[in-house]
């Protein structure tokens, strides 16, 4: 569906866009230590106030320590709390305090992930989406290297209609992509190059863990090619978000340019928790980016590697959704049935005006809780609907195609500046 003014994140434009870095190094100066105690003894205990601690050093982590009680204070050992937090710790003797030092996990972060990210650029054919309006009429996005004998995952719209495409490793070796799959419904796709022993990152399994304010890291090419494995700094901002695309989204702060498509969002452990796909780029909108997450990335691989494609499950009808769920309303509105595109589901005497509440005794109020949904089934399974027809409440059990879940395209002002 097309609508106007949203950046995919490829290199068409040379927006000056600020990449920033985030250092978190932060120096504690804790309590004194009220005791007589030798210098080694006073290196390895250290008191520990209400507010000795800065909460941003440990990002919600809950650590627990053997601790003293004397005195009314709380003594712990610091060695104990160093290795804990990471970081460093020393005893200045001349002023009796201990100084801190938080561990910064953002750049062993991005030394660890950036050599599995990769930049991807080529020409765009004639009248494909995403054509360059540069000199050179060249575009490019980034991929994120999955198994180390040259699979990597990308965004579809980055390889879409792309001729003479090359992959570039953070080492700057270039190698021809040799073999590629598509598919626009996830905007996923998997390139092949010849090569052995990449460096490949470690795809999260779930997302479901993220929490909304949780730190994460944006790498990728963003605006110019020779500005590969950048690192962008940002938050979770949401979860779930059913913004214009087929599956759920993660919504993120993080500076997303164009050419940060295809790139990975990374959490603090080094785990690919998403792929980077789009971002709102209307006038006076900031930091609005969005990642497909990992369960996602991993439901096209899973298919790919054992079927050669996505063998996607379908339910053979255009549906319409509620105006609650168009405009984002938490709702419990059902779908209504427009029209119906199988034999199948017309054997199981779906017809048009028909409403759809369940399927397989869960609730659906959108499409994209129908694609979320079935993930878990594949084309010829049977599943059970409970639907309103003529004015009762009825079951019918339909037999899965293969295909898309289709939705009734509804102009709404609240979408004029989301585009995918």
């Amino acid at each position: 569906m097309e609508r106007n003014n949203i950046d995919r994140t490829r290199a068409r434009n040379a927006n000056n866009d600020r990449i920033t870095d985030r250092n978190k190094d932060t120096n504690l100066n804790l309590n004194k230590v009220r005791t007589k105690m030798t210098t080694a003894a006073v290196m390895a205990i250290l008191m520990l106030g209400a507010s000795a601690i800065n909460p941003a050093v440990i990002e919600g982590a809950s650590v627990k320590l053997n601790a003293k009680l004397q005195d009314d204070q709380i003594y712990i050992n610091s060695k104990d709390l160093i290795k804990a937090l990471g970081g460093t710790g020393q005893y200045d003797t001349k002023t009796g305090t201990f100084i801190y030092t938080a561990k910064d996990e953002i750049p062993e972060v991005v030394e660890a992930v950036s050599p599995s990210v990769v930049g991807i650029i080529g020409r765009p054919d004639a009248g494909a989406e995403g054509g360059s309006s540069d000199r050179y009429n060249l575009t490019h996005g980034t991929g994120v290297i999955i198994k180390s004998n040259g699979w990597i995952v990308t965004n579809a719209h980055v390889i879409d209609g792309l001729s003479n495409a090359v992959v570039v490793t953070s080492d700057g070796k270039t190698y021809k992509i040799t073999d590629s799959y598509s598919d626009p419904t996830s905007d996923l796709a998997l390139i092949k190059i010849n090569a052995k022993s990449l460096k490949t990152a470690k795809l999260a399994s779930s997302s479901s863990h993220m929490r909304v304010g949780e730190t994460v890291i944006a790498i990728g090419t963003p605006v110019s090619f020779s500005l590969r494995n950048s690192a962008t700094v940002g938050v979770v901002s949401g979860l779930n978000r059913g913004v214009n695309a087929s599956y759920r989204l993660i919504q993120s702060d993080t500076a997303i340019n164009p050419g940060n498509s295809g790139g990975p969002l990374v959490n603090l452990k080094g785990e690919v928790i998403g792929i980077n796909t789009m971002k709102y780029a209307a006038v006076g909108v900031e930091n609005t980016g969005f990642s497909i997450p990992a369960e996602t990335v991993h439901y096209v691989i899973h298919h790919y590697f054992k079927y050669g494609e996505v063998k996607r499950a379908s339910l053979g009808l255009t549906l319409e959704e509620s105006w609650s769920a168009i405009v984002g309303l938490p709702t419990d509105d059902p779908l209504t049935v427009t029209s119906v595109h199988t034999n199948e589901a017309e054997k199981a005497k779906i017809q048009e005006g028909d409403v759809l509440y369940s399927i397989d005794g869960v609730r659906v109020t959108s499409v994209v809780d129908i694609n979320e949904l079935l993930k878990k089934y594949l084309p010829g399974q049977k599943v059970k609907l409970l639907m309103q027809s003529d004015g009762d409440i009825v079951t019918r059990y339909l037999v899965l195609t293969q295909g898309e879940n289709s939705v009734v395209s509804v102009e709404d002002e609240a979408w004029d500046e989301v585009d995918r």
